[in-house]
């Protein structure tokens, strides 16, 4: 008996159209011999299924099933390809942990945590994870932007706290930039982060299960031709990224040994790709990603393509461990 799996893809975040093609990407490579697989749209104003012709049928919210031409379909399991909110900050998997519908990301607990970044940051440093220096505000307190440079310095970085794919991110090199900047963030979230700039290499690591074990990919360099891994650099082209990563050995050991103890120490599942720049040879950590882009030109396939992992393997694995859980 073919699987039904729905592959959630949208949001309701700025992340939404990059959402779509990740999406697309998985149903396009899905063995069809093996699963019935569906494009499901998760819209801030409709949850709708689509068929192969793109007809689109309202999902039933009690159980995550819809109809087409009077056909009930129940799903098996969901792959996860909402970037942001709800599906990177577990709203979406609390929802299907209630109704017993299994699917490929880390339990709801999980990645909300791993997507606040203030909190994720507090959980790995007792492992002894290094991280930047950082300073944390809520929308309404008071700004005292001496105080913020006494801790963490010029320039830094002023972030959303909940927010992914670098939207509302300013790199600020003055006392005068820092105030439009955290304006600018606390337009993506109510919470924002600010930390000290790290001078060093940029590194991003791809860690999940694979056949049942903890797998750490291929490491990739990010070379961002603007001033950090914007979302230029990030989505349209203006950065390199080399996989493999040219890394002397010593170093790319500890790389991967601190990339496995981070997926480890936040009791991860499913899909990861963690940040790191690295300073005098050590590993700090930035930030984790629980559902990393999924296109051809996403970084993590990249990844699994220089470890001999195609893109049918890595989706076709990916439902194989979700099913394989325990909701």
């Amino acid at each position: 008996m073919k699987k039904n799996i729905a592959i959630i893809m949208g949001g309701y975040s700025s992340e939404v159209e990059i959402s779509l093609k990740s999406g697309n990407v998985v149903y396009e490579n899905l063995s069809k011999e093996k699963y019935n697989a569906y494009r499901v749209h998760i819209l801030k104003d409709k949850w709708v299924a689509l068929d192969e012709f793109s007809n689109e049928y309202p999902i039933n919210k009690h159980n995550f099933s819809f109809e087409p031409n009077g056909k009930k379909i129940h799903f098996d399991c969901v792959f996860n390809a909402i970037h942001g909110n709800p599906g990177e900050d577990g709203t979406i998997l609390a929802y299907f942990k209630l109704i017993g519908l299994k699917h490929t990301s880390a339990p709801f607990y999980q990645m909300a945590l791993t997507f606040n970044k203030r909190d994720c940051l507090s959980v790995v440093k007792p492992y002894g994870i290094k991280t930047a220096i950082s300073y944390y505000l809520d929308k309404g307190n008071i700004i005292n932007v001496d105080e913020i440079i006494a801790k963490v310095g010029l320039p830094c970085f002023v972030k959303p706290n909940n927010a992914g794919s670098s939207f509302g991110i300013s790199k600020v090199k003055t006392k005068e930039e820092m105030l439009p900047a955290i304006e600018k963030a606390f337009k993506e979230d109510s919470q924002i982060l600010i930390e000290a700039f790290l001078n060093g290499k940029e590194y991003t690591v791809g860690v999940f299960y694979y056949k049942g074990a903890v797998k750490v990919l291929p490491i990739t360099e990010i070379i961002s031709e603007n001033d950090f891994f914007d979302y230029e650099a990030k989505y349209l082209g203006k950065s390199q990224e080399i996989t493999p990563a040219d890394i002397e050995p010593q170093l790319l050991k500890k790389l991967e040994e601190t990339a496995k103890k981070v997926y480890l120490a936040l009791n991860m599942t499913g899909f990861s790709r963690t940040e790191y720049i690295v300073v005098n040879n050590e590993p700090y950590f930035l930030e984790m990603n629980t559902v990393p882009g999924m296109t051809t030109a996403s970084i993590l396939p990249q990844q699994a393509a220089a470890a001999g992992i195609s893109l049918p393997e890595l989706f076709d694995n990916a439902i194989e461990m979700a099913l394989k859980t325990e909701i």
